[in-house]
């Protein structure tokens, strides 16, 4: 009755665009459902995004881990916890990002990704999973044409392809993934979507 949906991807493929339409289609049914985004969420994780997407900043890949792990510890503890399975809970990242950027984009231990992600939820697992999947040349032009770039925005498309790739192999074999192709018709991803969202929660 109240799932966990996550909505993962990388830069420009659509999942925030996603996680609003879904979002706008719970409160039109009036169902309870709360909506977070990673990095940030809690007024402290919020303040840690700041750092994070700060492009004047060059962080180490490991201090974005870090941040990264502390932002998701707040979230858990003030206001995931308080709300499991008492409201649908929509997030835009969780677990799989981390994997898909700080293993396969940056070359971090996958273990212990895996294994602080474990000390920090517990058991609690998403139910449906939206792997949103962009070509590298629409990522191109959408980020050109974003206006204001954070750092996340400004790594090479070697980068963006290395952790797409990295997601599409954590979705593998998965049930609870959906793939929603963003360079298809947006109308037939919302149709998509959506029904899925209704078979989840009807």
């Amino acid at each position: 009755k109240n799932p966990v949906i996550i909505f993962e991807g990388i830069e420009a493929s659509g999942k925030s665009t996603n996680l609003d339409l879904v979002a706008k289609y719970l409160k039109k049914k009036r169902k309870k459902y709360i909506k977070l985004r990673e990095p940030g969420g809690s007024p402290f994780s919020e303040k840690i995004r700041k750092i994070l997407l700060n492009k004047n900043y060059n962080l180490d890949y490991k201090t974005d881990l870090m941040l990264f792990l502390a932002s998701r510890s707040e979230n858990f503890q003030k206001i995931i916890k308080k709300n499991y399975n008492k409201r649908i809970i929509l997030l835009d990242r969780f677990t799989d990002s981390t994997i898909a950027y700080q293993h396969y984009g940056m070359n971090l231990n996958k273990n212990l990704i895996e294994k602080i992600n474990k000390l920090l939820l517990g058991n609690i697992k998403p139910n449906l999973i939206f792997l949103n999947l962009v070509s590298m040349k629409n990522l191109s032009l959408r980020l050109k044409n974003r206006k204001n770039k954070n750092r996340y925005d400004r790594f090479k498309i070697k980068f963006y392809k290395k952790v797409q790739n990295g997601f599409i192999k954590i979705s593998k074999n998965k049930r609870n993934y959906i793939i929603v192709n963003s360079n298809k018709d947006i109308n037939n991803n919302k149709k998509l979507v959506l029904n899925n969202i209704l078979k989840l929660i009807k």
